[in-house]
């Protein structure tokens, strides 16, 4: 059974609260690490605004959405440096710039996982494509800032926990649901909040991708 029209606009409104959402958590986990190399105000504006943004404006050339939103909708680059302004004054301790780093690249990702997709789809896209664009999306701003930083960036780590396999089956299921004609903003939040969790899950338990057999075998024999 369809949702209401009402409740339907109630949720596209906690959807933009979602992109929204997306934009301070990239902005804060590009602003903290800036803090980690110990750079100064500018450095800390341009990493913040370059993680926030990054990932939104590469979808938006590749559809053909020129000028991107970040250059037409001013909120969204004035909640990127609005969050990279609190980070500079609050002076958050050592200990504050380690794991709500984690916390916030994921929300980050996940948000921008689904709402990606939905753009991609929105401007015509098929449901593969729109899919690959919201992964693009999703972890488009997390290398832009690793790079940035210099440092490889967190899909290409060895060892590394989760993170691109989460945004892109949360960007899957999204593009899936949209195809189908299911696809409502409350349902997308639900979409996130999963890659948001399997993130975070992977960080706590352990969790990678899986590697060739052979890689592995050969590290087991080497030990």
């Amino acid at each position: 059974m369809l949702a209401s029209p009402g409740f339907d606009d109630a949720a596209s409104v906690l959807n933009v609260g979602g992109e929204l959402l997306g934009v301070v958590a990239f902005a804060a986990s590009g602003a903290l690490l800036s803090v980690r190399r110990d750079l100064d105000i500018v450095g800390i504006v341009l990493l913040a605004a370059a993680t926030a943004l990054g990932g939104g404006i590469i979808r938006d050339v590749m559809i053909g959405k020129i000028p991107p939103t970040a250059f037409t909708d001013l909120w969204l680059f004035g909640a990127a440096v609005a969050t990279a302004l609190v980070i500079f004054v609050w002076q958050p301790p050592a200990r504050l710039t380690r794991w709500p780093l984690d916390i916030t690249d994921a929300v980050g990702l996940g948000m921008f996982a689904v709402t990606g997709t939905v753009t991609a789809y929105q401007h015509g896209l098929s449901a593969p494509s729109a899919a690959m664009l919201g992964l693009t999306t999703g972890v488009g701003g997390g290398i832009i800032r690793d790079a940035l930083s210099g440092q490889v960036p967190v899909v290409l780590r060895p060892n590394e926990y989760l993170y691109a396999i989460p945004a892109a089956g949360g960007a899957a299921l999204t593009a899936g649901l949209l195809h189908f004609d299911v696809y409502r903003p409350w349902i997308g939040l639900l979409c996130a909040a999963a890659v948001i969790a399997v993130r975070i899950g992977s960080l706590k338990f352990g969790w990678h991708g899986p590697r060739p057999w052979y890689t592995v075998r050969g590290r087991k024999n080497e030990d």
